[in-house]
């Protein structure tokens, strides 16, 4: 599966039509929660009664009916989507908080699969033939369509940003590209002093996004907040605000990618920390700076690089990797301040050396190794994700 991202150029109207079908598509979801969360114990609501009961709501809302029959059926799916992750979560009993439905309030997407839509012939326009008024828009991006049957086009989306509308094409293709081997191997230690450090001695420097660009963004938050209420100007300063945030989240994106690529390209097996960031963020005093350094994003990048140029990538346990000597394996007890590892077998190194070294011993030292089944996504989604999952994010 890949994924192709376009910027679409509209006139005002063609503007407010599109925000007219997003409004639409989170009524139906919103409604078609509301239609779960009422109905008696003793029915069965699944994901076919949600698609019918979406042909009920487009018989009693005309601007249901405006929209496309299968945009429709597609904004009840995101429904069934967050009704079927709380069953999953609750039969398999996950701790904490099991993610039960809510409403959504800030929709960004209108998606249409099969029908609704008709590619211009020169693949450079798209027409949206509901009754919504969107009708002909103009693709702007370097991706090229051409090469692809429009066959192969399972899905479009329409997408508000920030900076303007987009368009995405999800392609039923396989993405492969396989790469010579290299006979060699790396553990990788993520970190925040740098951004990652390999188990041969090299330090990637972290980038630090979002602390460069924090005054920048605290100065055009305080904008907001000096304008009236509902005023044109509050709304300037607001799109402003969220420009600064997608800056940077396309920057630790981008950085994510590269950086992965020269990893999987020159290394046949990729090891990394098996780590949980949504609890790692928990540390009040290091939350801002892990979440800035996009350690996750980064291991989803390998993931899907690994499976794309046939390598290997393998997560291993974090338990102690800093700690272990990884000359002769004594714990050495540590303080995260403490930077160097001092062993009394001689061994002395950074402290994330030793810790990269370990990683790539833990994967030495298991059975076998299981390469990590990443999906191909294309350039602007996330790995691992199909379409319909990124909606909810």
């Amino acid at each position: 599966m890949i994924v192709l991202e376009y910027k679409v150029k509209a006139k005002p109207h063609q503007c407010r039509a599109i925000d007219e079908a997003i409004k639409t598509v989170q009524f139906i979801r919103n409604k078609s929660i509301r239609y779960w969360m009422d109905a008696p114990k003793d029915t069965k609501i699944d994901r076919f009664a949600l698609n019918k009961y979406s042909t009920e709501l487009r018989s009693e809302f005309t601007f249901v009916k405006d929209l496309n029959s299968m945009a429709v059926q597609a904004a009840t799916e995101r429904a069934w989507l967050a009704i079927s992750r709380f069953y999953e979560n609750c039969k398999s009993k996950k701790t904490g908080k099991k993610g039960y439905p809510r409403f959504q309030k800030d929709c960004r997407s209108v998606e249409y699969k099969t029908s609704g839509w008709v590619l211009n012939p020169t693949k450079r326009r798209i027409t949206i033939t509901d009754k919504k008024g969107i009708s002909e828009l103009k693709l702007l991006g370097k991706w090229d369509i051409h090469q692809y049957p429009v066959k192969s086009i399972k899905r479009v989306r329409l997408l508000r940003r920030a900076d303007g509308y987009y368009c995405q094409f999800c392609l039923n293709i396989a993405v492969t590209d396989v790469q010579p081997k290299t006979g060699k191997e790396i553990g990788l230690d993520v970190g925040i002093e740098s951004f990652y450090t390999d188990s041969n001695g090299y330090q990637e420097p972290n980038p630090k996004f979002h602390q460069k660009a924090e005054n920048s963004i605290k100065k055009s938050q305080r904008e907001i907040y000096k304008k009236v209420k509902g005023s044109s100007g509050r709304r300037k300063a607001r799109k402003i605000y969220a420009k600064k945030h997608l800056k940077v989240s396309r920057q630790r994106n981008e950085h994510a990618k590269r950086i992965a690529r020269n990893v999987c390209t020159s290394n046949d097996v990729v090891v990394y920390e098996d780590l949980s960031v949504r609890n790692l963020v928990k540390n009040h005093c290091l939350a801002k700076s892990i979440s800035d350094a996009g350690w996750y994003l980064f291991r989803q990048w390998i993931e899907y690089f690994a499976a794309k140029f046939d390598k290997l990538a393998i997560a291993v346990p974090p338990h102690y990797t800093s700690q272990k000597c990884s000359n002769c394996g004594v714990i050495v007890k540590k303080s995260l301040s403490t930077r160097t590892h001092i062993c009394r077998c001689g061994c002395e190194l950074h402290r994330d050396i030793n810790a990269a070294k370990n990683i790539l011993n833990s994967a030495k030292n298991r059975e076998g190794h299981s390469r990590i089944n990443a999906t191909g996504v294309g350039v602007s989604t996330l790995i691992g994700e199909s379409l319909l999952e990124q909606i909810l994010t």
